[in-house]
Order: structure tokens, then sequence, then C-alpha cells
């Protein structure tokens, strides 16, 4: 029932969004943008962690891109509870989780369709990473982009406008990726920096994706990832299913 209902529900919204084509090109531009001028910056300078500088920028880059696409995904969200369609919800027989795991699934495809486009325009301008890590990087854009875009549409239901979603998820995540490492290792940052940023989950998502970029599957790095990847899966997955719960009683 739960699997029949998810992909009914997957199947609806991978729909429309394949619809509007240009929601997936410009959700990539920022990225390329980051990866065409700000890229060619650090070649050659020394970054303070394993790898040159594309192994460094290009993790940061993908998990930059699941991180602002997805915490905004609950906008679509807002605009179903004022035309209507949240409140259609609560009268059908699908699963309330379904409603939440097919949103999400399809925006964890989504972004790693994307990641893949970053990946092959990065690959053309000088990276060199092992297919290995490569799809690791992946999985982990992957989950980061689940959790987050479920964390998103928990929000969501609980806010009545637009103006007042946007704020918060700006509040939160401009932090989050200053914190992260995303753009630089968080080895260049002053001691009290480098702590703080330990203090972030996403922090040990970017330090095992760069480090699955030079080849390192099993060291300390990699653990604390998976680590901090199935703790932010479960707790957005179980926030975003109680209040969908609640949203459909």
């Amino acid at each position: 029932m739960l699997v029949h209902d998810t992909t009914l529900v997957f199947s609806r919204y991978a729909r429309q969004t394949l619809r509007s084509r240009f929601q997936m090109l410009f959700g990539v531009l920022m990225p390329l943008l980051y990866l065409l001028f700000f890229g060619p910056l650090l070649t050659g300078l020394p970054l303070g962690g394993a790898g040159d500088s594309w192994q460094v920028l290009v993790p940061g880059l993908l998990l930059q891109l699941a991180l602002f696409g997805s915490s905004f995904a609950g906008f679509a969200i807002i605009v179903e509870k004022n035309t209507g369609v949240v409140e259609r919800m609560r009268v059908t027989p699908v699963s309330r989780l379904a409603l939440l795991l097919g949103r999400v699934l399809r925006d964890g495809a989504v972004f790693v369709l994307q990641a893949v486009l970053l990946v092959l325009v990065a690959v053309a301008m000088g990276l060199r990473a092992p297919l290995a890590g490569v799809l690791i990087g992946f999985a982990f854009t992957g989950v980061l982009t689940v959790a987050l875009a479920s964390l998103s549409y928990a929000l969501a239901l609980r806010v009545a406008r637009p103006h007042e979603f946007g704020p918060v998820v700006n509040a939160t995540t401009m932090p989050l990726m200053l914190l992260s490492g995303l753009m630089l290792p968080m080895a260049l940052a002053p001691g009290w920096l480098d702590l703080l940023s330990r203090l972030t989950p996403l922090r040990y998502l970017v330090d095992a994706m760069r480090a699955a970029y030079v080849g390192d599957y099993t060291g300390p790095a990699m653990l604390w990832g998976l680590l901090a990847a199935v703790a932010l899966t479960t707790a957005g997955l179980t926030i975003g299913a109680r209040l969908f719960r609640r949203a459909a009683q």
C-alpha cells in the first residue's frame, strides 16, 4: 500500500517537473556560475585538505545545490494550501506518509540529475575523481535533499503565507552554508570557527564527500558523514510525516 501510494504521488509530481524544464535548468544555474567563475580562482591554491581545488570545490557545490533547492521546496505546499489541494488531500485514501515520500523522492531525483550535469561540466573544466567517489557524492546529495525537503514541507505546513516562509529558510540556510565549509575547507578557519562548524551536521557530509572524491572510503570522515546523513534523514522524515498526518486529519 505504501509503496503503491508513494509511486502514484511520485509520478504525479515528476510529471509536473518534466513539464517545467526551466525549473530544472535554473535550479542548477547558481552552482554552475560558482563552478565557472569561482573554480578557476582556486586552481593551484593550497586549500588545507587532500585533493586538488576541483576535488574540494565540486563536492561543496553539489551539497550547496541540495541545500538551497530542497530548503525552498516547501513553497509548493504553500501554493497547494492556498489553492485547496491540501484540503482535498484530507479526504483521499492515500497513505499520509506516501504524500510526503512521493514529493521528497521527486525532489531527490531532480537534484541528482542536476548534480550529474554539474559534475559533467566540472570534468570538462578539470575535475578528476574516482567513479565510486562521484557516485557516493550523488548518494549524499540525494539523501540531503530528502532530509531537508521533508523539513521544508513540514515548515510550510506551519505557515500561512510565502513571505513568512522565505525569511525563516534564509536565516537557516545561510549559516549552514557558511559554517559547513561548502565553499572552502574549514581547515582554513580559526580554531573557534572550526569548533563551531562541528556542531553543524552538514559539515560532516561535506567532509565525507571530499574524502570520497580523493578515494578515501573507509576513513573517519566517511563514517561521520554516514552517521550525519542517517540522523538528518531520520529527523526530516519523522518530523515531516508527523505534520503531514496532522494536516490530513
